[in-house]
């Protein structure tokens, strides 16, 4: 960090008693039957708070109206925008395209769903008033069935153990976060983007805060479970080496099975005289080994997928149209 950089730094902390410009990034998929609820809530989010606001929705290559839905409330309130991807590149492809289109001092990332609640975002301001970079949620409870609740504290607790940062149990996308965390994060190079675990591994100080997650206002969760299981291989992969080591120690210990049990056979049948019998049993071992060899290679491969996906250089998202305050903005991405 340059001199100019670090008084820059300082001149904003010690400005944090002022009247922040807040960013509400809100990525969207299908969610038209929430809509109404959602502006709703927001809109009395921002009546209400002593700091300015403005809002920017993220429209994911909706397909049931939401995107015209928030476009017409864009135009008749300039406190609101509209960013539209070309097609669904996915929730965290949503989440970095606002990151990426977002202005203003502070900027919050919500879902359209009403789960995390838009209320939060002034105890998260008061938060970072007293110091601190990035105010993360903490799911106090949740609404969902019992399997979706024990999937994502597994989830959470495995990420945490086996990460090689430290990643805060049950937090989500749901933060609010200081424009020099926002700059850091979008100067990252990588595609395939993890925003939970890109937030704790640029640092700075954070803290979380407890609230209490409500059920969907309206409409169904986007995320089935093949889109969680995607979610959790991301984390893992992208924040941990210890599969491939897992792998290596697999390997490893079937190894030293085939060789104890090949050299179990070779004294069988020099010194007791007899074939070791039970051709189902080497079967078995056989059949056991190449499992393990299929593992270790799917392990590899998913490493070796999330490498040429960087490679090819691809930009992780498209922008088909803006409305709003961003169509005007300095573009930054």
């Amino acid at each position: 960090m340059t001199s100019e950089d670090a008084a820059t730094t300082l001149e904003r902390d010690a400005s944090r008693g002022g009247m922040p410009l807040v960013c509400v990034v809100v990525p969207c998929f299908n969610e038209a039957p929430v809509v109404a609820a959602l502006l709703a809530e927001l809109t009395a989010v921002m009546g209400a708070a002593t700091f300015p606001m403005r809002v920017l929705f993220v429209d994911d290559g909706s397909t049931d109206g939401t995107g015209e839905a928030l476009a017409r409330a864009c135009a008749g309130d300039d406190r609101l925008a509209l960013l539209r991807l070309s097609r669904n590149f996915g929730h965290q492809a949503a989440v970095s395209a606002g990151l990426r289109h977002a202005d203003g001092e502070l900027v919050a990332v919500i879902d359209a769903d009403l789960q995390d609640p838009p209320s939060v975002i002034p105890a998260m301001v008061e938060r970072w008033r007293d110091g601190y970079d990035v105010v993360y949620g903490v799911r106090r409870d949740r609404k969902e069935g019992v399997l979706t609740r024990a999937a994502y504290a597994l989830f959470y607790r495995l990420l945490r153990r086996v990460a090689d940062i430290d990643i805060p149990l049950d937090a989500g996308d749901f933060s609010l976060m200081d424009r020099k965390v926002v700059d850091a994060l979008n100067a990252l190079p990588e595609r395939g983007r993890f925003v939970r675990g890109l937030r704790s591994w640029v640092g700075f100080r954070q803290v979380g805060l407890a609230y209490e997650r409500s059920a969907r206002s309206a409409g169904r969760s986007k995320y089935g479970f093949g889109r969680l299981l995607a979610l959790a291989l991301d984390g893992l992969v992208s924040f941990s080496w210890l599969p491939l080591r897992l792998a290596s120690l697999v390997g490893a210990v079937s190894a030293c099975i085939a060789a104890a049990y090949l050299a179990w056979a070779l004294m069988a049948r020099v010194f007791l005289a007899q074939t070791p019998p039970g051709w189902a049993s080497l079967v078995g071992v056989f059949v056991f080994l190449g499992g393990i060899q299929l593992v270790v290679l799917g392990i590899i491969g998913e490493y070796l997928g999330r490498v040429f996906d960087e490679v090819k250089g691809r930009p992780p998202y498209l922008v088909a149209g803006r409305s709003g305050w961003v169509g005007s903005a300095t573009r930054r991405g």
